[in-house]
């Protein structure tokens, strides 16, 4: 079996990793260490929770060791998709780097603009952003990207769901021809392989799971609910009471209102929870994440911008209140337990009008996951108006609206066989008769210049 001492990373490096407490690399990071010391492009291919980070930072810590940055020309630089990704990509430079006398600077929303600019100011050895925000600093004329040796794209398949890929594309084309790039991607959809293709050079390959598979340390189980929230949330309670090896847990929602609504409802029933979701500014996101990590809160609800990246080590449970729409996710989502080699369990919520998701997700990951406690076929049927509006719009149902454009198109079709004029004198008529009347009302003088088409606020008198 390989230590890290046999990869060929420097002797600072290894002794941040055995100050650390690990001595035996992950498959990810014995294939993918030896060819980025070498300088070759890289395209990793592995599941979440593998120790995906490491296989990049250390052999950039190791190359890191010779030279120093200029002022605002960064040596490296490492795209996320997420603040938090980039938050604990900072965090593993900083652990692992604890012998390295190296500038790190961290570009992303939500904090202050002259703060960052100082780090660029005193040169980064390390450059680690998020799309949207280095590209805020590049146009603000303050930061070169002409220096650049490493270029890391870190989970391309969610910068492909964020849609930063034109982003990405531009910053390339800012960093010079000859750099070396890392890709790392958890899944390999035609779409990142296209991308790949493009922004590697003959790369060295390494694939340590098929893409898309889920970690055999996690228990999956599927849970029968009912389709309305209340419902959902009184089975996710029971669920929950249930676990007798329940440490904590990250529930995820597919909508950010869902996270509020259920968070609070939730507290009120008592649980040490907290939320996470994309609208909160930068500070409470960390706060909070600092608080489920040090396990202050026992339960974190979460939207899907939690569901990659959060390096908590240890999660016992994860739940899926909603059975989430794009399959991947699913990959992702339960990927935040049984990392590192400890078991964990994931439950997911399934309504009757979850079938078509689900299926995807179980072809996906190329299993079928089992059910606790029975399928969605002991639940009672579903009554129609869960189906319906809460409240009928005043412009008509969907179904109504189509209905009278039906009505409208299927005159025009039979009036269109004989007397077209007809439709348009009574429309004439019509109007005329409307506008006699707006007169009539007023006792108003017409406005002149408009002949017939007068508008209809002319018509109205001035208040007295």
């Amino acid at each position: 079996m390989a230590t890290f001492s046999e990869l060929g990373l420097s002797q600072k490096v290894l002794s941040a990793v055995e100050d650390a407490g690990y001595t035996i690399p992950t498959p990810i990071q014995i294939g993918a260490i030896p060819p980025a010391l070498e300088g070759r492009d890289l395209l990793g291919i592995a599941q979440t929770g593998t120790g995906k980070t490491a296989s990049f930072v250390l052999p950039m810590l190791t190359r890191l060791e010779k030279g120093r940055a200029r002022a605002r020309m960064p040596r490296t630089l490492i795209l996320e998709p997420t603040r938090e990704l980039a938050a604990q990509v900072e965090e593993n430079f900083i652990k692992y780097g604890k012998y390295h006398k190296l500038n790190i600077a961290l570009l992303i929303g939500g904090v202050s603009f002259d703060e960052q600019d100082r780090k660029l100011e005193r040169g980064a050895d390390v450059l680690i952003a998020t799309p949207g925000r280095l590209l805020d600093h590049f146009e603000r004329g303050k930061l070169l990207l002409t220096g650049v040796e490493i270029f890391v794209i870190d989970e391309a398949d969610r910068m492909l769901d964020m849609g930063f890929i034109p982003d990405i594309e531009r910053i390339a084309k800012l960093i010079p021809f000859t750099r070396q790039t890392l890709f790392f991607s958890a899944t390999m959809p035609t779409e990142i392989q296209t991308l790949a293709d493009r922004f590697l050079q003959n790369p060295e390959e390494v694939k340590v799971a098929p893409p898309s598979t889920t970690a055999k340390t996690v228990a999956q189980r599927l849970v029968a609910a009912g389709g309305k929230d209340f419902e959902k949330r009184a089975v996710l309670r029971d669920l929950i009471r249930e676990q007798d090896d329940l440490k904590n847990a990250i529930i995820f929602c597919n909508r950010k209102r869902d996270v509020s609504d259920l968070f609070r409802s939730l507290e009120r029933h008592e649980f040490n929870v907290g939320a996470l979701h994309g609208d909160m500014d930068q500070r409470a996101r960390m706060t909070m994440l600092h608080n489920f990590k040090e396990g202050n809160l026992q339960l974190l609800v979460a939207s899907d911008v939690a569901a990659r990246g959060l390096d908590i080590p240890d999660v016992s449970h994860v739940f899926n209140f909603d059975v989430p729409i794009h399959a991947e996710d699913y990959v992702h989502r339960i990927g935040r337990t049984g990392r590192a080699g400890r078991s964990g369990a994931s439950f997911t919520l399934v309504t009757k009008r979850d079938g078509r998701h689900l299926d995807a997700i179980e072809k996906l990951i190329g299993q079928t996951i089992e059910w606790h406690k029975g399928d969605v076929s002991s639940l009672p049927a579903e009554s129609e108006d869960t189906e319906k509006p809460k409240a009928k719009s005043r412009r008509g149902s969907k179904s109504e609206r189509a209905e009278t454009q039906n009505s409208t198109r299927n005159d025009k079709s039979s009036a269109s066989g004989s007397g077209k004029s007809e439709p348009k004198k009574k429309a004439a008529n019509n109007n005329e008769n409307k506008r006699g009347k707006r007169r009539e009302k007023g006792d108003l003088p017409t406005p002149v210049g408009f002949g017939d088409d007068i508008p209809a606020f002319m018509m109205i008198g001035a208040k007295r």
